[in-house]
C-alpha cells in the first residue's frame, strides 16, 4: 500500500461517520494550521446537484485559454485521490500531497474529524502555498455546512441546477435541499444561478435578497441554448455565437452558459470564450471510450460498437442521459448499470429505461455500498423486459454483443455511479 493510501486509510477512522455535516471540527483544525483557507487565490465556489464539475471544467478551460493559472478542488476522484487537488491545472504530485496530509494528521492529533473535512484542510494548505490566479472549489455535499464553505470571501458563487439527492443529509424536499445549497451565498458577492424549477428559483432569489447577494439568473439575466451546429449565449450585452460544447449532452449548453456568464463577470476577453466550450474536459460525463480492455473486447467485431461512460446517479442525471440516448441513432442502445445503495435507482430507471433496448444489471466491484444486481434487476424488469443480470461490465457487454450481433451499430453506456466509472477508467489507457 502506498504512503498516501495508508494516510487516507487512517483518516477514515478519525470519525465514526463518513458524513457528518458541521464546520466546527474543520475550523478548529484550520485555526491550528494557520488559517490557510483565508489565503488561497481568488475563489469561485460552485454548489448544486448536477453539473458542478462540468461547469467548473468550462470555467477552467476559459481561464487557462486566457493564460490564467488555476487551482481546482473536486470530489470524488475516479482513479487516484490526487485528482481532487489540482495545482495550476495539474494533479498534485505524491510528495506534496503526502506532506500536506501528514501535516494535517499531525496537527489534528487524532481528534474527531471526517475524511472530507481533513482532506479539504490539506487542499487549502496546498492552494495557500502555491500562487495562482484563481481557485475553483466544488462543493462536496450540500453547501451551508460543506467543508468548502469555510471560505469567507470568494469572488463569485455559482449554483447549478438543483434536484433531489442526498435526502438523508440535506432534507426530504427539494426546497430543503435548495436552502442548504444556497448556504454558499455571501453578502455582496455576485452569484450565478443556473436553470431551476420555479419553486427553487423563487427560494434562491428570496435567500439572495435577504443576504444582499447580487444574482445573475438563468432565463432572466442570461440564457444559453443549442442552435443548429452552435451554441447561442445571450445576456444584456447581446448575443454571442459559440462552438458546440466539447462535453456531450444537451444539458452541457446550460452548464457552458453558466461558465460563460462567470468568465464575462471576470472580464475575460470574448476571444477566449470559444476556448471555454471547446477545450473543457471532464471524465466520466458522457465520455466516449477510445482505448482499454473494453475497447479491445469489441475491436475485432465486424460491426461497429460505441462505448460510453457516465457517472450520473440521480433522476435528473438520468434525464440528461436519456436525452442524449434519444437523439437520432441508427442502431441499438443499451446500458450497463451499477449503483450505490443510497441512490434513487428506481427514479434513475424510470427515466432511462424507455430509451434503451436492454439493461445489464451489475454489482460495483469492491464497493461495500453497492446495490446488488438482483435489486437493480427486480426494478429494471418492470420497465424493460430485456433487463438481465451479469457478473461484471465485461460479461454484461458480452451478452449485449451476442444478442445483437446481427446489428450494424451498437451503443453501450456504462452508467449509474462515479465509483463504477472509476473502476472502468482504472484500466482505461
Amino acid at each position: 500500500m502506498s504512503a498516501t493510501r495508508e494516510i487516507l486509510e487512517r483518516f477514515t477512522k478519525l470519525h465514526p461517520k463518513k458524513i457528518d455535516l458541521s464546520l466546527d471540527r474543520e475550523i478548529n483544525l484550520l485555526e491550528k494550521l494557520g488559517r490557510p483557507h483565508l489565503n488561497i487565490p481568488s475563489a469561485i465556489h460552485i454548489a448544486g446537484t448536477n453539473g458542478k464539475g462540468s461547469t467548473l471544467s468550462f470555467i477552467k478551460a476559459g481561464l487557462e485559454a486566457s493564460n490564467k493559472t488555476v487551482h481546482s478542488y473536486t470530489s470524488p476522484h475516479l482513479v487516484n485521490f490526487n485528482e481532487r487537488i489540482c495545482l495550476k491545472g495539474k494533479k498534485i504530485n505524491e510528495p506534496l500531497l503526502i506532506e500536506y496530509l501528514k501535516t494535517c494528521e499531525k496537527v489534528n492529533e487524532s481528534n474527531n474529524i471526517t475524511f472530507f473535512e481533513i482532506t479539504t484542510c490539506a487542499a487549502f494548505m496546498a492552494f495557500s502555498k502555491h500562487m495562482a490566479d484563481y481557485t475553483l472549489l466544488e462543493v462536496g455535499l450540500g453547501g451551508k455546512l460543506d467543508a468548502t464553505n469555510v471560505i469567507q470571501s470568494p469572488i463569485l458563487s455559482i449554483i447549478t441546477p438543483i434536484s433531489l439527492d442526498h435526502q438523508q443529509f440535506l432534507g426530504d424536499s427539494i426546497l430543503d435541499i435548495a436552502t442548504e445549497k444556497a448556504g454558499i451565498l455571501k453578502p455582496n458577492i455576485p452569484a450565478i444561478i443556473g436553470k431551476q424549477v420555479i419553486e427553487v428559483q423563487e427560494l434562491i432569489c428570496s435567500i439572495a435578497e435577504i443576504s444582499d447577494t447580487p444574482i445573475n439568473l438563468f432565463g432572466r439575466d442570461w440564457s444559453s441554448k443549442q442552435y443548429k451546429n452552435s451554441m447561442i449565449y445571450e445576456d444584456n450585452d447581446g448575443i454571442i455565437e459559440l462552438p458546440t460544447p466539447n462535453l456531450e449532452g444537451l444539458h452541457q449548453y446550460e452548464n457552458a452558459g453558466m461558465a460563460i456568464n462567470a468568465l464575462k463577470l471576470l472580464k475575460i476577453e470574448t476571444d477566449f470564450l470559444a476556448k471555454s466550450v471547446q477545450n473543457a474536459k471532464w471524465p466520466a460525463r458522457l465520455q466516449k471510450l477510445k482505448s482499454g480492455p473494453l475497447i479491445k473486447q469489441v475491436k475485432s467485431l465486424t460491426y461497429h460498437v460505441d462505448l460510453w461512460l457516465d457517472g450520473g446517479h440521480n433522476q435528473e442525471a438520468a434525464k440528461a442521459i436519456a436525452s442524449f440516448l434519444n437523439q437520432p441513432f441508427n442502431g441499438t442502445s443499451h446500458i450497463i448499470l451499477g449503483m450505490i445503495s443510497s441512490k434513487d435507482y428506481k427514479g434513475f430507471l424510470s427515466e432511462i429505461s424507455s430509451v434503451v433496448d436492454s439493461i445489464g444489471c451489475i454489482n460495483i466491484q469492491d464497493e461495500l455500498a453497492s446495490l446488488s444486481k438482483e435489486e437493480i434487476y427486480k426494478e429494471a424488469k418492470i420497465f424493460n423486459s430485456n433487463a438481465f443480470k451479469a457478473e461484471s461490465v465485461s460479461t454484461a457487454l458480452d451478452k449485449i454483443l451476442n444478442q445483437n450481433e446481427n446489428k450494424h451499430h451498437i451503443r453501450v453506456l456504462i452508467c449509474g455511479s462515479l465509483y463504477l466509472c472509476g473502476h472502468v477508467l482504472q484500466d482505461h489507457k
